[in-house]
């Protein structure tokens, strides 16, 4: 029996050799002719179902007026001497980037330099493509290795571009498409893991050899530098290029939740950064930051998971572990990041999930001082810093009923001056009498959830949408939604947002409980969510729609197979759901250390009660199901989504399928696809609880 009382045992079974009896295997061909035809022709019955109302078009128009508004924040983060934005717009939707100055940007209207059109570009070379990043080159912020993905996936195109010019570089680094890992050294020469046949990707798909590339060489004929085992999720190598503190590093990842890390000596040499392998570092100047995920004994004293620990980086190497305790989490606060300026260290703590700042400062004896707060129940973010140039910051503070604030500030030596409000975004939607509230729920063994409800009070249920994630050690924090606000709180919805286990809402502990054979706490905490969102009288089952998305699709799975009867609808985006062939299917096994090893039995044990896929059930009374994905979704694979849909088929039960061919593991590639899903979402969940 499973924990809540159900049979557990898997409906799909293994054959001795262990090859699961799937009928739907072939819709693990991702392209193949007869997968996409069965794809389009779901997406025909769905779409045919859910878009031919006036309030689909409604709600699809007014989310892409939300996603094109001309008046948005266009976020910068600064390189040199000038500010630089990726903007995407209804007259460009694949996007611009484009920089300008801080006074230009101060002015309300900046005059914008263009540097890449990304619509103009595909146009040119007859490529969807998306925009995947740039690393500009620093000091002198002259080149950049822009990174191109086609249709939103994963791997992208590496070309090298002249910022003086705009121009592409002739000859200069590039790279096929991959999930390569690229960064500068110095002007010729670049560290670079890619595909280049057959034993330079791990299992996991990612770069398992890195090499040193020098410009005009060819890259398989460039030095090597670590190469990883090749069970190892990826290899990875960076360069420190703080004047006075030039250094290179390179190391391994031996799953999602460790790193084996090594100083790599000029002579070719590497000497191990010796802390826990589940630890975080961090390697600054002269210091060397540790944020622990596991109690550490170092020095004679024990330091509890989630901790931040500071050494002196020579001496720790030599044999000093004299540490200075820079963070301690307690049962409520924890250490979400850290960002360092030149002068300072500012740390981003979580208090029963609300995120406040606070400035330490090295030279000082690290006195430590909080900057400007956000809401009550809100969040307040640093957007960019730049440590080896300045102590100027850039923050974001929003709410889930305040609309964003885009700040700029310095910090000085004992007192920050106020900082400056660049940009003010509008309101998207209609917030008067909304209020936002935050409950406790008790889970099934004693542990109190924190949960926040955003919407009106009123005397009688009503429709609610909640979701969730509890995996990786995401942390779930307010925030303001556009999309939420005008497609679900302005219609008179009630919003949920749940922080259950598995996330990181209260640090390294709420992430391990979850972990493996304890994975179904997580789910549970869910439903504990769910249940007292009842009790409270704020909706009804039959009035409570989810949505969750890659881990929070599988929550979504699990909650259709095990507790069915708490919801009125269900939406499952880019999933994961097969949980006995996730780990074979692209990126899936790097994530082994999250939920295991279904190869072995005793991990399959647990891993099988939850599974969805196998735990689908023809005589079970399931709530009405979307399942989203994207076809280019090269991390999720989207048989998960297909499979889980074609079995719910079979088994007679109610469920609508949208595959985007775009999007990769974000499920769209632009505001037309993102506004057009979402209105899914919506129109779904009003039809099912509205």
């Amino acid at each position: 029996m499973g924990e809540d009382g159900r049979v557990s045992s898997p409906a799909t079974t293994a054959s001795p050799d262990g090859t699961p009896d799937d009928p739907y295997l072939w819709l693990e061909d991702v392209t193949g002719d007869e997968a996409l035809t069965w794809v389009k022709e779901r997406n025909a019955e769905s779409l045919d179902v859910l878009t031919g109302g006036e309030r689909f078009a409604e709600l699809r128009d007014g989310l892409r007026a939300v996603l094109d508004a001309d008046d948005r924040i266009p976020y910068v983060r600064r390189r040199g001497a000038l500010l630089y934005n990726f903007w995407q717009d209804a007259d460009h939707s694949r996007g611009l980037w484009r920089r300008t100055t801080l006074e230009s940007y101060r002015s309300g209207d900046p005059d914008w330099e263009l540097l890449l059109d990304l619509d103009a570009l595909g146009a040119d070379e007859d490529e969807n493509w998306v925009w995947a990043g740039a690393a500009v080159r620093y000091p002198d912020y002259d080149r950049a290795l822009v990174q191109l993905s086609r249709g939103g996936a994963d791997a992208t195109v590496v070309r090298e571009f002249d910022l003086a010019s705009k121009t592409w570089v002739p000859d200069g680094f590039t790279l096929p498409e991959a999930k390569s890992r690229v960064g500068w050294i110095d002007a010729d020469t670049v560290f670079v893991g890619t595909d280049l046949g057959p034993g330079s990707q791990t299992t996991s798909g990612y770069p398992r050899v890195m090499r040193r590339w020098r410009r005009g060489q060819p890259v398989a004929e460039a030095e090597i530098v670590f190469t990883a085992d090749e069970t190892d999720v990826s290899a990875f190598a960076s360069h420190d290029h703080t004047p006075g503190f030039e250094r290179d590093f390179v190391g391994r990842s031996p799953d999602f939740h460790t790193t084996e890390e090594f100083l790599l000596r000029p002579d070719g040499s590497r000497e191990l950064i010796d802390v826990p392998p589940d630890a975080d570092t961090d390697i600054e100047r002269e210091w060397l930051v540790v944020r622990t995920r596991s109690p550490w004994e170092v020095g004679g004293v024990e330091h509890a998971a989630g901790s931040l620990l500071c050494f002196d980086f020579e001496g720790y190497l030599a044999g000093d572990r004299s540490a200075r305790v820079l963070f301690a989490p307690t049962p409520s606060r924890s250490l979400s990041y850290h960002a360092w300026t030149k002068n300072h260290l500012v740390l981003a703590v979580l208090t029963d999930v609300v995120t406040r700042l606070e400035v330490l400062t090295p030279d000082q004896d690290w006195a430590r001082r909080e900057l400007p707060a956000g809401p009550a129940l809100g969040s307040v973010d640093l957007i960019g810093v730049d440590p080896d140039q300045s102590d100027e910051y850039f923050l974001d503070t929003d709410g889930y009923t305040q609309p964003s604030t885009f700040l700029r500030g310095e910090l000085g030596r004992d007192t920050d001056p106020e900082p400056e409000v660049l940009r003010t975004a509008p309101a998207r939607f209609d917030a008067s009498g909304l209020e936002v509230r935050q409950f406790f729920a008790t889970s099934d063994d004693g542990t109190q959830v924190p949960y926040f409800v955003v919407g009106r009070v009123a005397d009688t249920p009503g429709p609610a949408l909640m979701t969730g994630y509890g995996g990786f050690e995401i942390a779930l924090t307010p925030g303001y939604s556009g999309i939420i606000g005008r497609g679900w709180l302005s219609r008179g919805g009630t919003y949920v947002v749940a922080n259950i286990r598995g996330g990181g809402e209260y640090g390294p502990t709420w992430h391990t409980s979850a972990l493996g054979e304890h994975r179904h706490r997580a789910y549970e905490d869910f439903a504990a969510v769910a249940r007292d969102l009842v009790e409270r009288g704020i909706t009804t089952a039959s009035q409570l729609a989810i949505h969750g998305g890659s881990n929070g699709g599988l929550l979504m799975g699990v909650m259709l197979t095990r507790y069915p009867e708490l919801f009125g609808a269900i939406v499952v985006m880019v999933p994961l759901f097969d949980m006995r062939r996730f780990h074979l299917l692209l990126a899936g096994a790097s994530w082994m250390a999250e939920y295991g090893d279904p190869d072995k039995p005793e991990e399959w044990a647990w891993i099988a009660r939850y599974s969805p896929y196998q735990n689908l059930r023809a005589d079970e009374a399931y709530p009405p199901v979307l399942v989203t994905t994207s076809t280019r979704d090269d991390r999720v694979h989207p048989a998960h989504a297909r499979k889980a849909v074609a079995r719910m088929r079979e088994q007679g039960h109610d469920v609508e399928y949208y595959e985007n061919i775009e999007g990769g593991h974000g499920g769209a590639a632009d505001n037309a696809q993102r506004a057009f899903q979402w209105a899914l979402v919506f129109e779904f969940c009003w039809r099912q609880v509205g």
